[in-house]
Order: structure tokens, then sequence, then C-alpha cells
């Protein structure tokens, strides 16, 4: 697999832009904190969402958080990040890891680099969940280490690059 880069935009007056990462989560991320809390932990969404927010500012990082059970909100949500130049997607797409073709396409199409992310190991789990359609095209995928998988690929992301 090849590493695939992130570009540092540029304003008209040559400045660089600050370093924007849209985090996406998939279906039933809402209801972290109550669901399977021995799987998932009992941190909520709202939670991990605001301490990667308070991450990203104090890294001069604008960090933008997304949440839906719907796969065509977040395909939509992924096609808006490429006109809105985000430099760097970070997502677990959660259930649909292991179905869809169609949100899988969607961030290949828009060539944001990307992180896979899952709370879980989605690969010591049922055998079902060992197959991702979107870490053979992510930068990296982290899974299994709780809500800080999270924090890991935004340190990754703000770094910059040369």
């Amino acid at each position: 697999m090849t590493e695939r880069k992130r570009s540092q935009k540029s304003r008209p007056n040559g400045k660089p832009d600050a370093i924007s990462v849209l985090i996406l989560h998939g279906p039933n991320l809402n209801m972290l904190g109550t669901r399977e809390p021995e799987i998932y932990g009992h941190e909520t969404l709202e939670e991990i969402n605001k301490r990667l927010a308070a991450f990203g500012n104090r890294c001069g990082a604008i960090v933008e958080s997304f949440q839906s059970n719907h796969e065509g909100a977040l395909i939509e949500r992924v096609q808006a990040a490429k006109m809105q130049r985000f430099s760097f997607i970070i997502i677990n797409p959660a259930g649909f890891t292991h179905t869809s073709v169609a949100l899988r396409d969607a961030l290949v199409a828009v060539d944001i680099p990307f992180i896979e992310v899952h709370l879980s190991n989605i690969n010591s789990r049922e055998s079902f969940r060992h197959h991702s359609y979107f870490g053979d095209v992510a930068v990296g995928t982290i899974c299994g280490l709780g809500s800080q998988g999270y924090d890991l690929a935004l340190q990754y992301a703000v770094q910059p690059r040369t």
C-alpha cells in the first residue's frame, strides 16, 4: 500500500490555510456511553468530540465532527468536505465498515487522506467484522484502543508534512 500524502493548501495570498480535520462517526455511535459499554466504553460521543475539538484548538487546527446513522448523509458530508477544502478525514464507519462500497467510493473520489478508526478490535470479534472496505485506501487504521484511537488519528492528522 502506498501512503497517501496530505498537500498543504494555500490561500490566494500564499499563506497556508489552517489544517482542517473532519471527523465522521457512523451508525449507532450516537449511543456511545450506553451501548454495550463493555465493548465501546462509557464515554459519550459528545465527550469525545469536545476533547478532539479542544486538542485541535490547541494545535491551531479546525476540527469538525459529524455523526449519522444514514449512509447517504455520510456520503454527502464526505463530498461536501472536498468543496470545504478539508485537509484530512478521520472516519469510524462503524457497521458500514463491512458493507459500504458507496462510502468507500466517496472517500476515494474526494481524494482527501483519511484514517479509519474503530473503538473495538474488529479483528478479534465476529468473522463478518474482519473485512473492511476502507483499510486498503486509508492512510492507516487504528482499532481496539477505545476512544484514544481518535486522539492518535488526530495527532497524526495535524502534524506538519514536508
